[in-house]
């Protein structure tokens, strides 16, 4: 007998699920139905895109990362190599106890195959290693010269960063780091020297201290020590095979560090002439028709490009007494300069990129006709009337008549005035004599009976007042006085009581809502935004810039020892020209040299706590320029209009607007206020946000007034405004109060400045009504590209880490 078979059969309570909707289209099964294989006609007629298989695509990511892969190998065996650049290391000391100049002569003398090569004034110097085959190139900045620093970093491929054993760092080498980490740090070394110099029971604490100490800013490098031949061979092997960090404003540009300068005055004018400056051309290609920046001094034009042989090529030399012929070597590359130099390129007057940098405004532009003979009377008896004075003459008196009739009550009315205070100015002065006869007498009997003697309290309060400023020290009370004033009560400003509050603040307008309400930022633009250029698409420039092919036909490659000729440099560039001071000339893009409004994007630096007003002058260093300016700061917001700052704000970021050439992002901005004295402190950091004259900057005040009567929604409020006038033109305006309530002015009350309001909740007699008004705000065109940096006197930070203290 078959054994029965249990079919389970659903109960009333069975999921039923809902069917797939495919919406108005068809399913592609359908679709296979319908069509049974056939093809459309316009299916036909288009290009059939090929569906990439799971294989095809894991075989073109390879192949992508494989040619990326290339590319870093690439880029790793060019620098430093027989065909590239040699590989620029800048040695800095952040404390005062380690020396660049003894860590360079380690590295110098750690490789007995190397050959150094040393330029005329020894600030660079050139080290080619045939062991490692790899050229180095060492710059000692002056440590004390934080411009000298931040100009070296900028062409560096590696920082070498020299620590004390004792204590990381001081407070100018804090300084140094926060600078360098602002503008953009290239690869680091950290670098200790001096603990063979400890006691062997404290050099692993000292190691461990100064590890711990840089852990903060460097969490993935390692502390190297450089106490000998064999330390210096160690670092410099690990110079040779970092991973080095990209700078992407260096990508785009070409530079060169100069490494030999001269000077040839023009015949025609003595104040200019032309500068040659001679070294390894970094980056991308330079164009012989492009422009030149020269940091702190402004863009350039060239007149053509040499291209001079190497004279620091990669060679073994063995022989003790041709390297030391090499070492003696004044300055090798000016021989090299002599012999074999040829001319590249010349530039091109048709193709040249031109220097003008402000667009020149036609005054006539958008000017009316000339008047006619009706409008000239009509100006003409306007003037009369109100020229006209007004006297007391007998009735029937004509103008003729009474233009010479003199007032006599007038004239005798002035002339016992004047009497009046003659003889009371007589009277003061004979008291005034009086009083000083008294006190000579005095003061003679009184040097008989005494004698002078001098404390040594007094003479140290007589040298601090010496060096007291007392104007500067108001001027310095009153911005924290301004500053503390605008955070307690922000834009608050009073109504004056003797003059029209719509005269006033008749470049002000009310808006109903500051992120919603209308502004057209062509409206009633200052004569400077006739000088600047604009682009209608500030991002897709940026991109198409900074994507485009190069013209490589005039152009010097990468690589390559050359000789720039840069035309009308002024005289004053080689007389302030210090060899400490490393010299790197950068190509500029397409529009660059060109005036705009440019808006940075800064953050206050916490080691400056004095208050920044707007339109300060301050110094900029931004990407590769370094000029000054006053600029005006706003709220970095999304809306399309931005509040004005009175203040640069200590916490969060702020905008700060200026007239400044064009500049493509990224870019770095660092921003210094100068002293009286020539010194300088950082105040903030941040990037450069974007070029945009269209960016409505607007500043508020707030007019204040009191309730004085309150009746539910209804209120009086005074002292807001002072005349019946003023309410009735600012009646449009809406109202708010501090606490939250809104409304609207309904009428005014006598003739006092007294007002009805009404308002969307019943006020409390404790609360302020306010009236907000707004106008846009320009920055002032001040730009000023000749800026150098002076070394600083002081420490401008006060963060620092000392090891010793870790150690107890």
């Amino acid at each position: 007998m078959a054994p029965m078979e249990h079919r389970h059969r659903p109960g009333p309570l069975k999921q039923d699920n809902k069917s797939h909707k495919t919406g108005r289209h068809r399913t592609k099964g359908q679709i296979d139905k319908e069509y049974k294989g056939r093809v459309p006609v316009k299916a036909g007629t288009k290009r059939v895109k090929r569906e990439k298989t799971k294989a095809d695509k894991r075989h073109h990511a390879m192949q992508k990362r494989q040619k990326s892969r290339e590319e870093v190998f690439m880029q790793k065996r060019t620098l430093g190599g027989a065909t590239g650049p040699p590989h620029t290391v800048v040695i800095v000391p952040l404390c005062d106890d380690v020396s660049s100049e003894e860590a360079l002569t380690e590295l110098l003398g750690c490789d007995d195959t190397a050959v150094v090569y040393t330029t005329q004034d020894n600030k660079i110097v050139n080290m080619s290693v045939p062991r490692h085959k790899h050229r180095f190139t060492f710059l000692t900045p002056p440590r004390n010269n934080i411009g000298a620093i931040l100009d070296a970093a900028k062409a560096a491929d590696t920082l070498l960063l020299l620590l004390s054993p004792t204590r990381a760092t001081d407070e100018l080498g804090e300084h140094c780091l926060t600078c360098l980490f602002a503008q953009g740090l290239p690869t680091p070394v950290l670098v200790t020297r001096g603990i063979n110099n400890l006691p062997v029971k404290k050099r692993n604490d000292a190691k461990r201290s100064v590890n711990k100490a840089m852990e903060r800013r460097f969490p993935d490098e390692k502390v190297h020590t450089l106490d000998s031949q064999q330390d210096a061979a160690l670092v410099l092997r690990h110079v040779t095979n970092q991973k080095q960090r990209r700078l992407k404003l260096r990508d785009h540009r070409p530079y060169l560090l100069a490494q030999n300068v001269s000077y040839q005055e023009e015949e025609e004018s003595p104040t200019h002439g032309t500068l040659k400056l001679t070294g390894y051309l970094r980056g991308c290609p330079l164009s012989v028709n492009g422009l030149v920046h020269l940091p702190g001094y402004g863009d350039f034009q060239m007149t053509q490009i040499d291209l001079t042989p190497d004279p620091h090529p990669l060679q073994k030399q063995t022989d003790k007494k041709k390297q030391k012929d090499a070492m003696d070597t004044e300055s090798p590359s000016s021989t090299c300069m002599e012999q074999d130099v040829q001319v590249l390129a010349r530039a091109d007057p048709s193709r040249q990129e031109s220097l003008q940098a402000e667009v020149v405004p036609d005054p006539m532009e958008g000017e009316q006709t000339w008047p006619t003979e009706e409008e000239i009377r009509e100006a003409e008896a306007a003037l009369k009337e109100k020229i006209k004075t007004v006297k007391k003459v007998p009735k029937g008196t004509s103008d003729y008549q009474a233009a010479w009739i003199v007032d006599s009550e007038d004239e005798g009315d002035n002339a016992e005035e004047e009497s009046d205070s003659d003889s009371d100015d007589d009277a003061m002065m004979e008291a005034v004599e009086e009083e000083e006869d008294e006190e000579e007498a005095g003061s003679i009997a009184a040097t008989e009976d005494y004698e002078e003697m001098s404390l040594a309290g007094e003479d140290r309060d007589a040298k601090y007042d010496a060096g007291f400023d007392a104007e500067e020290e108001e001027e310095m009370l009153q911005k924290y006085k301004d500053e503390r004033q605008d955070q307690m009560f922000p834009d608050e400003v009073d109504t004056p009581m003797d003059a029209l509050a719509r005269i006033r603040f008749q470049k002000y307008r009310g808006l109903k809502s500051f992120r919603t309400s209308p502004w057209d930022p062509k409206e009633n633009l200052p004569l400077d935004f006739a000088r600047i250029f604009q682009f209608e698409s500030f991002k897709r420039t940026a991109k198409r810039v900074l994507t485009a092919d190069r013209d490589d036909t005039d152009a010097a490659m990468p690589g390559w020892y050359i000789t720039i000729h840069v035309a009308n440099v002024p005289k004053t560039f080689i007389e302030s020209y210090s060899p400490s001071h490393p010299l790197v000339v950068y190509g500029l893009l397409q529009h660059e040299q060109k005036m705009s409004v440019v808006h940075f994007l800064v953050k206050r630096h916490s080691g400056n706590t004095e208050p920044i007003k707007s339109k300060e002058r301050m110094i900029f260093h931004v990407g590769y320029r370094r000029f000054a300016a006053c600029p005006v700061y706003s709220q970095h917001t999304l809306g399309n209009k931005h509040k004005f700052e009175r203040f640069l704000r200590s916490e969060g970021t702020s905008v700060a607007t200026v007239y400044a050439p064009i500049m493509f992002p990224p870019a770095s901005v660092l921003m210094f206020k100068e002293y009286p004295d020539g010194s300088q402190s950082l105040v903030a950091t941040g990037s450069l946000l974007s070029v945009n004259p269209d960016r409505v900057v607007a500043k508020r005040i707030v007019l204040s007034g009191h309730p004085f009567k309150i009746n539910r929604r209804l209120a009086v409020v005074r002292y807001m405004f002072f005349n019946r006038e003023d309410i009735m033109w600012f009646k449009p305006v809406e109202l708010r109060t501090k606490w939250g309530r809104r409304g609207h002015i309904k009428e005014p009350i006598g003739t006092h400045g007294h007002m009805k309001c009404f308002f969307d909740g019943q006020l409390k007699s404790q609360d302020t009504v306010l009236m907000n008004l707004y106008k846009r705000v320009y920055p002032k065109w001040t730009y000023d590209p000749e800026v150098n940096m002076p070394p600083p006197e002081q420490p401008l930070t006060s963060e620092v880490t000392s090891v010793e203290e870790e150690m107890g």
